[in-house]
C-alpha cells in the first residue's frame, strides 16, 4: 500500500503544479478515480497472476484461473478498503469481506443477464455491450462500497445497542 500511496502523492503533486485546474477537478472526485485505479490494478494483477501460474509454472488452467481470481479479489478488497475509501478499521473486516464477495457474486450475475439481453435479444455488439455493462456495474459497485460496505458510520456492519 505504501508504494501505491507514494506514486499517488507524487502524481498528485506534479498535477497540482503543472495543471492546477485539472488537479482541482480530480481532487473533488478522488474517491471515484481511486476506485477506478484500484479496480484496474486488481484486473492487471489477475492477468499477471494467471500468466505466472499457467504460462510460467504450467499449472492447470482451471487451478491457475481460480488462484489468480482469489488473489486478485483480495488485492481489490484491500485496495478499495484501505486506499480508496481509507477504512483502516479491522473491527468489521469479516463482514465487509462477506459483503464485498456478495457484491461481486451479484455483479457477476447481473453481468451475465445483461450480456444475454443486450447481445442475444437486442443484437448489440458484444464488446460494446460489455463496456456499457462494466460502466453500469462499476457505478453500482462504487455506490455500494462507499455507502454500505466501507461507510464511515457503522450502521451496515455493526449492531448498535440501545442503552436504557
Amino acid at each position: 500500500m505504501t508504494l501505491i500511496n507514494e506514486w499517488y502523492f507524487r502524481f498528485r503533486n506534479i498535477l497540482s503544479k503543472k495543471l492546477p485546474k485539472t488537479y482541482h477537478f480530480c481532487n473533488n472526485r478522488k474517491s471515484i478515480i481511486k476506485f477506478f485505479i484500484a479496480g484496474s490494478l486488481a484486473g492487471i494483477g489477475n492477468l499477471v497472476l494467471l500468466f505466472v501460474f499457467h504460462g510460467v509454472f504450467e499449472w492447470d488452467v482451471i487451478l491457475s484461473t481460480s488462484l489468480a481470481f482469489i488473489l486478485a479479489f483480495l488485492i481489490s478488497f484491500s485496495l478499495q478498503k484501505f486506499w480508496t475509501f481509507r477504512d483502516k478499521s479491522s473491527k468489521r473486516i469479516g463482514k465487509q469481506l462477506a459483503l464485498y464477495f456478495a457484491t461481486a457474486f451479484i455483479s457477476l450475475n447481473i453481468n451475465g443477464i445483461l450480456m444475454h439481453l443486450l447481445v442475444n435479444r437486442y443484437n448489440v455488439w458484444y464488446l460494446l455491450a460489455q463496456f456499457v455493462i462494466n460502466l453500469f456495474i462499476g457505478l453500482l459497485n462504487f455506490v455500494i462500497y462507499k455507502f454500505i460496505i466501507f461507510t464511515k458510520n457503522e450502521t451496515c456492519c455493526e449492531k448498535k445497542t440501545i442503552e436504557g
